[in-house]
């Protein structure tokens, strides 16, 4: 065991990380060992797999946005082109989780000063809620990324005298967030109220609009490259219009019937909540003169983060990951603290813990989870019977793939019109012959009409059909130009004639 605490110092050391004590060591063992299911995980989650598929188009040279889609910025897709398989996407993710991990315990060093219990324990929550399948900690998202951009650039910032060249890192740091996510631009104005609230205005006013210009410009930086760099790739309009516009109609996403509304009606959820923010800020800096700088600062992550991840109103637990930190660093006030602070956390944690409540957040179960790994892992369970634990579809999936592997090339191109299309796409290595690569991205962005000629104009080597996804549209083209050529438990593979 002790050489194993050797190891991580060394780690520590080669990276440049702080000084690990031993119990963090410790902690940093039990995360790795609570995603080693992750590791062995099937190509089953939605998300996860349109990833994977937009990561096989940059490997085969497509542009994201243009020949491939999906509306997020494109770090993600970039680190499934990195990883190449599922595997290697968790592994990536669990080395940030960590490393990310040890910045947090860095950061509540700097805030919680010689208090070594309120360090452990804002950690030790911050690791496992980061982790556990409650909040998707064991599935690759956004979230997962981002928040160590923001811990990073909150711990440039609070650890040392202020500079302009560590004000423009931070910048850069939550530009890089960004571009996981668009709701981690929200952590920006963090930083901003906080010096707001926290400076004197009378004398330090130049100093804060500066340091905001600043932070404003390392910001925008690595944003304003890609923009150079999609102009470049002729995908600048597409980069734009999906990583950025487009998610702008998520803000009432979940409220379709209210479109059609006027804006003021059609937003006023998403004003009202810009108001509570304002207000809570309002009171907080009412109040500053009495309040400790970091219960401040953690209010307002609170409030900030809480507004972002209600952007869209979707139900999604990794949403609330953006807060987590946040709500770490109140439990250990209110865990630790002998002030008024104590009663004080009660207020932001209230608010944070209605939120997944009122918008019926979902929970993942997580001893089912690891008890199935463990039960797969003892071979008490077969292969086959762990992956029907993930979805019913999945060994369909695989059988698919695998046909789709043993039968074509990696340049020919497959259309699967089912829900777990991305799946097959990214286990087989195949991409389609149009830019989208689940069927939600064309009710939402195309039609079905308008992808059928394209497929007419470029058709595939295979097309997929499923039971209970029929695609009358290509009924004629399947007809005319395909034969079935193989069934998989209620799949349709057509073949093109030769």
């Amino acid at each position: 065991m002790k050489s194993l605490w050797q190891k991580f110092h060394k780690i520590g050391d080669t990276l440049r990380l702080p000084n690990i004590p031993n119990w963090l060591c410790g902690l940093l063992f039990l995360v790795l060992i609570l995603r080693i299911p992750s590791f062995f995980e099937p190509y089953y989650y939605g998300d996860e797999m349109v990833y994977m598929t937009l990561g096989q188009g940059v490997r085969q040279g497509l542009s994201l946005y243009r020949d491939v889609y999906d509306n997020k910025p494109p770090l993600l897709y970039l680190a499934a082109a990195t990883a190449d398989n599922l595997f290697w996407f968790k592994v990536i993710l669990a080395f940030w989780m960590l490393i990310s991990s040890i910045w947090f315990y860095k950061l509540s060093k700097t805030l919680f000063g010689q208090n070594e219990g309120a360090q452990k324990i804002s950690t030790i929550v911050f690791a496992i809620l980061t982790t556990l399948p409650l909040l998707e900690g064991n599935t690759v998202n956004s979230e997962l990324f981002m928040i160590g951009f923001t811990i990073l650039a909150l711990l440039t910032l609070l650890k040392h005298r202020l500079t302009s060249k560590r004000v423009l890192f931070a910048g850069i740091l939550l530009g890089l967030g960004t571009l996981f996510k668009v709701p981690a631009a929200f952590d920006a104005p963090i930083i901003v109220v906080y010096w707001l609230i926290t400076g004197d205005l009378k004398k330090e006013w130049k100093e804060i609009i500066k340091n905001t210009f600043v932070l404003i410009l390392g910001f925008t930086l690595p944003i304003v490259l890609t923009f150079i760099w999609y102009y470049f790739a002729g995908a600048l309009p597409e980069y734009i219009k999906a990583a950025f516009l487009q998610n702008i109609g998520y803000l009432s996403s979940f409220r379709p019937s209210d479109i059609q509304k006027p804006f003021i009606i059609r937003n006023a959820p998403l004003l009202t909540r810009a108001l509570i923010v304002l207000i809570g800020s309002i009171v907080i800096w009412f109040f500053r003169k009495k309040l400790s700088k970091r219960f401040i600062l953690f209010a307002v992550w609170t409030l900030f983060a809480l507004f972002a991840i209600t952007l869209s109103e979707r139900p999604y637990p990794h949403y609330f990951i953006q807060v987590v930190a946040p709500i770490s660093f109140l439990l250990t006030m209110f865990f630790t603290s002998k002030n008024i602070e104590q009663s004080l956390a009660v207020i932001p944690l209230a608010i944070a813990f209605t939120v997944p409540v009122l918008y019926k957040f979902y929970l993942y179960p997580t001893t089912s989870y690891y008890l199935r790994f463990v039960n797969f892992a003892t071979h008490k369970i077969n292969k086959s019977v762990y992956f029907d634990g993930f979805s019913s579809t999945t060994n369909r999936n695989y059988q698919i793939a695998l046909f789709l592997s043993q039968s074509s090339r990696k340049t020919d191109r497959v259309f699967m019109w089912d829900p777990d299309s991305a799946a097959v796409y990214s286990l087989a290595k195949r991409l389609p012959p149009i830019k989208y690569v689940v069927p939600y991205h064309v009710n939402d962005f195309s039609s079905r009409i308008i992808i059928a000629k394209q497929i007419e104009a470029n058709p595939p080597r295979f097309i997929i059909l499923t039971s209970g996804n029929p695609y009358p549209e290509l009924t004629v083209l399947i007809a005319n130009k395909y034969i079935l050529l193989q069934q998989i438990d209620g799949a349709n593979i057509y073949s093109s004639l030769p």
